[in-house]
């Protein structure tokens, strides 16, 4: 994602959310910039997490590979977190998928790792606090069968619905 994307993506979040997030849970897949890595230079999930703390969301973190420390070191960035402090009252850092979504309000896709499509999606919707969000930034999950279950569901560059899952440039016709 680009300075841009990133931007608007946060801002979906946010709008989807009633237009707040203050004091919501909102559960990060993926900080490293790309799948099978610990690499977060330029990882869009900074920018996303940045953005939220801003706003005062509760940030909790799932990542396979990136380590705890790097993603403090990341996020308490003067550029990114002016206040440090902040760190420990605003992130937790999950260390299973499922912990990460327990009372979550949203789940943030952020990096395409494979395992993000194999999470049996009944149990994390048991798991979330209702209405359940999802969304989806890398464009990996089955957006069908999450509306199916329940899910709230928003996607970078589509518009999704119950019944139709299209990119802007298809609904201009």
């Amino acid at each position: 994602m680009n300075d841009f994307q990133r931007s608007r993506f946060a801002k979906l979040i946010v709008d989807k959310l009633f237009q707040t997030v203050t004091g919501k849970r909102i559960a990060i897949f993926g900080f490293a910039f790309k799948k099978n890595t610990g690499d977060t230079r330029e990882s869009s999930s900074i920018y996303i997490s940045k953005h939220l703390m801003d706003e005062e969301a509760k940030v909790i973190i799932y990542d396979p590979q990136v380590t705890k420390e790097q993603i403090k070191m990341d996020l308490t960035d003067p550029s990114i977190m002016p206040t440090p402090d902040r760190y420990d009252k605003l992130v937790t850092i999950a260390t299973d998928p499922y912990s990460a979504l327990t009372g979550a309000h949203a789940m943030v896709i952020c990096t395409e790792w494979d395992e993000f499509t194999r999470l049996d999606y009944h149990r994390v919707y048991e798991l979330m606090e209702k209405p359940a969000f999802i969304f989806d930034g890398r464009l990996i999950l089955d957006h069908k069968k999450l509306l199916e279950i329940g899910f709230q569901v928003a996607a970078v560059g589509k518009v999704v619905t119950a019944t139709t899952e299209t990119t802007p440039t298809q609904n201009s016709h």
